[in-house]
């Protein structure tokens, strides 16, 4: 009978963990049950700063969605604290006084952020003053993003790896970004500090203040934040406030539990907690021979050990300690770092090289003939040389200068080759050299295709070298073209052009029909099915063949799913013009159905949150309004001013243009979201030059049009696609160029991406001068899909199935609600 097994933690060390701990065939041996404090899967916590920068969508750092721990038969509690650990009773207790019993206990509660004492950081009762953040979750990051987009300046506290990434990540929102850090250089753990100087000088290149030797005393401001004070007197001006400045292991419920702590949960080589024979600890919590972790490596180590240990595939597997060697990209710059970062022997060995200009440093410490520290900033092609020799004690030339330059010593490629097949080649997933050499060895002959398989390359990215370098090296030179890189989806092996000529050819009109024909043994891929979906539409209109498992949930309803699975509802106002009927109507559905918000959005419209799943077709039918589109990969709306009629600035009539605009196109399927905007003269109230079109009326009653702009994640002024003479003229060129857009972009590239990439020059001779003859039959296309137009809302209203709009949540009871709901 499977014995049960409890797992305190859902991040990366607790999920890793169990991860290896089926492999090793233990679904069979155990029954298990994981806590997580957050209420999602499992995610890669090293990639916020990616989803904080806008370099990657939340959907690409989650590891294993919810499905994954149903298909492995893992009970998860998500968003729910262990409160407590009775050790005699053998049961583990949670927030909502629930007892889970265990045979074999694992925990694993990571690290919570570090917040020093800092005068006016907390509210009473109210948490963190309004504008100040941490930076360790998900939540933290989504709060970060929400609130900067509003605010101007930001001081991020420390200067750590941490507080880097996250002043690096902030720059997207905000025009001035400060750090303020209370050592004397930049990442002090690791960096001497020659080398932090020089980091200091390339990241204030990237428009980064800094202030070292300064430490934050108080933060300034009643309701919100003004700015911060430091230790000197000194007060520098904010209106966000981001603490990075380290972490702490999480050992609150250890202690309450009354297991052995000291910096961490203490435990033996086999990750047992002190005097518990089946309540072991991994990860950050963990203390071991007196060292506590802050980095992956030596989580993936540790989950090796307790899998064999746990599982019998080892029963005496012991974890000695990791020496710890670290290579990543920190605000953009490349760094490794292992061992000692200074002499600290008077017959210690140095080998310095600093080019300041270039941003690059490099040392190396040696003791006794061994490498016992090396630290390499902004050129690390020599890494995965001084890694082996860090890890394995290799001999070491007697030219010291030989190990920062080849001079005859191994290449990188040499010394990447011959990396142990333990050697840690992506710190940020986990994968060891051997993993990847396995990968090719089972016959992938690609690097995309080992980066799939392994998840080498798929973090910071700063490994995609040594990466290729292995698989090139593995494969015996013989590494194929990575063909998929050019699909339109990873499902189907085709170009879009040569995939769009494919469909048409066979008249493939469903995306079932689209995998039976195409994809490799017809197999169906979760992954294509949104973008074929878009594509069909865009190709077919009307013939189209809906198949409601191709949608994504928020196309499925026609609704932006929110945070706590709840929905957004935007209905269209176009041009950001209502009238007083639509805003009572508005106010009569938010109170009918307890709307817990109205918000007004950025594109001018009005914006319904909370919504149940269940009363949207009730919330559409009342509203009697067409869909805002809000939640599709499609045309949304057209912002605009007030124009001619009302502005004394105004040049021409911007309102009733972007009112004919979205009017016409409205609902138009996309490869990715469109947003558009009409100004009525050059001061830009509408934000027409950052939107993926935007159209701006000079003097004279010409329009200038406006293309691949954006004022989101990335910030990019839009190209002049043309100036024309009416409304007209505009209307025209605005539905070739989007038909040529939609005919030609990859699945979720946005304008600002697309246009650099075809290049403004050829776009006017395509879209402008039409030096290819493609405008009538872009045209024609365009007029197929602008016909097959239906309000989602008015079809939808009726459900397509009896449990479309059926909710598969709990749901808190409400209030009985008057009659006439």
């Amino acid at each position: 009978m499977p014995r049960k097994l409890v797992v305190i933690g859902n991040g990366m060390a607790g999920a890793r963990t169990v991860e290896e701990i089926l492999e090793r065939g233990g679904g069979d041996l155990f029954d298990i049950t994981m806590f997580g404090a957050e209420p999602y899967g499992n995610y890669n916590r090293i990639l916020l700063s990616h989803v904080l920068s806008g370099d990657e969508d939340e959907s690409g750092i989650f590891l294993n969605d919810v499905d994954w721990y149903t298909e492995n038969r893992i009970t998860l509690h998500a968003g729910v604290r262990v409160t407590r650990v009775d050790r005699f009773a053998r049961t583990v207790e949670d927030e909502s006084g629930r007892a889970t019993p265990y045979d074999k206990l694992i925990i694993a509660t990571g690290s919570d952020a570090f917040v020093p004492r800092i005068a006016g950081l907390h509210r009473p009762g109210r948490g963190y003053h309004q504008g100040v953040f941490t930076f360790r979750t998900i939540d933290d990051t989504r709060g970060m993003i929400r609130y900067a987009r509003d605010h101007q300046r930001a001081v991020v506290i420390g200067g750590g790896l941490l507080g880097l990434e996250a002043a690096r990540g902030l720059q997207s929102h905000l025009p001035h970004v400060t750090l303020v850090h209370s050592a004397g250089h930049l990442m002090n753990a690791q960096l001497d500090p020659q080398a932090g100087a020089i980091l200091r000088r390339s990241v204030e290149a990237l428009g980064i203040a800094i202030i070292t030797g300064a430490r934050t005393t108080e933060i300034l401001g009643k309701d919100a934040v003004t700015g911060v004070r430091l230790a000197d007197g000194r007060t520098v001006p904010c209106d966000v406030v981001v603490v990075a400045a380290g972490i702490r292991p999480n050992v609150a419920l250890a202690e309450r539990s009354g297991l052995e702590v000291e910096r961490g949960i203490v435990v033996d080589d086999q990750l047992r907690c002190l005097d518990e024979p089946d309540v072991y600890a991994v990860g950050e919590c963990v203390q071991h021979r007196g060292e506590t972790y802050g980095l992956v490596a030596p989580l993936w180590e540790q989950a090796r050990v307790l899998a064999d240990h746990l599982t019998g595939v080892n029963p005496d597997a012991a974890y000695h300690g990791t020496r710890t060697a670290t290579k990543l990209k920190v605000a953009g710059v490349d760094v490794a770092a292992m061992g000692l970062k200074e002499p600290d022997r008077d017959d210690d060995e140095t080998v310095v090289f600093a080019e300041r200009r270039r941003g690059v440093y490099q040392s190396v410490i040696i003791r006794d003939g061994r490498l016992v520290g090396a630290t390499l900033l902004g050129d690390v092609s020599k890494a995965g040389y001084l890694v082996q020799a860090f890890d394995r004690g290799s001999p070491l030339p007697e030219e010291r200068i030989r190990l920062l330059f080849d001079l005859g010593a191994p290449s990188a490629e040499t010394s990447a080759a011959e990396l142990a097949d333990e050697a840690q080649v992506c710190n940020c997933n986990g994968v060891s050299k051997g993993a990847v050499v396995a990968a090719v060895q089972s016959g992938v002959r690609t690097v995309g295709g080992v980066a799939d398989a392994t998840r080498a390359g798929k973090g910071c990215g700063s490994c995609k070298t040594l990466v290729a370098q292995l698989v090139e090296w593995a494969a015996g030179g013989e590494v194929e073209e990575d063909e998929s890189a050019s699909w339109y989806v990873p499902g189907i092996p085709l170009p879009k052009a040569e995939l769009m000529t494919t469909i048409r050819n066979l008249e493939l009109k469903s995306v079932s029909a689209v995998f039976a024909a195409l994809a490799p043994g017809g197999a169906e891929d979760a992954r294509s099915k949104m973008g074929l979906a878009s594509l069909l539409r865009m190709m077919w209109a009307g013939e189209y063949v809906d198949e409601r498992d191709a949608r994504f949930i928020n196309d499925r309803v026609h609704a932006n799913i929110q945070r706590d699975g709840t929905f957004s509802v935007v209905p269209q106002m176009k041009g950001g013009v209502t009238s007083p009927d639509q805003l009572r109507r508005i106010a009569d559905v938010a109170e009918r159905y307890r709307i817990p918000l109205v918000k007004l959005t950025g594109g001018q419209r009005i914006d319904l949150l909370g919504v149940p799943k269940e009363d949207l077709p009730a919330v559409w039918a009342d509203l009697d309004m067409p869909s805002g589109y809000a939640y599709g990969k499609s045309f949304r709306t057209v912002k605009t001013c007030v124009g001619s009629d009302f502005c004394r600035f105004g040049v021409g009539d911007s309102t009733a243009l972007g009112i004919a605009i979205e009017t016409r196109f409205q609902g138009l399927e996309s490869p990715a979201k469109l947003k558009l905007a009409v100004t009525g003269c050059p001061r830009n109230c509408a934000e027409a030059y950052v939107k993926d079109l935007g159209v701006v009326a000079v003097d004279g009653g010409r329009w200038e049009i406006y293309v691949g702009g954006a004022a989101g994640a990335h910030i990019r002024k839009g190209d002049l696609l043309a100036t024309v003479d009416s409304p007209d003229e505009v209307i025209r060129l605005t539905g070739r160029f989007l038909q040529y857009y939609r005919e030609h972009a990859n699945w979720l590239e946005r304008t600002y991406g697309f246009v650099p990439r075809i290049g403004i020059e050829r776009l006017r001779e395509i879209v402008v001068e039409d030096a290819d003859g493609l405008g009538a039959g872009l045209d024609e296309r365009l007029e197929l899909s602008l016909a097959a137009y239906r309000d989602p809302w008015k079809e939808r209203a009726t459900p397509a199935t009896p449990g479309q709009f059926r909710t598969s949540l709990p749901l808190i009871p409400l209030p009985a609600v008057s009659p006439d709901h």
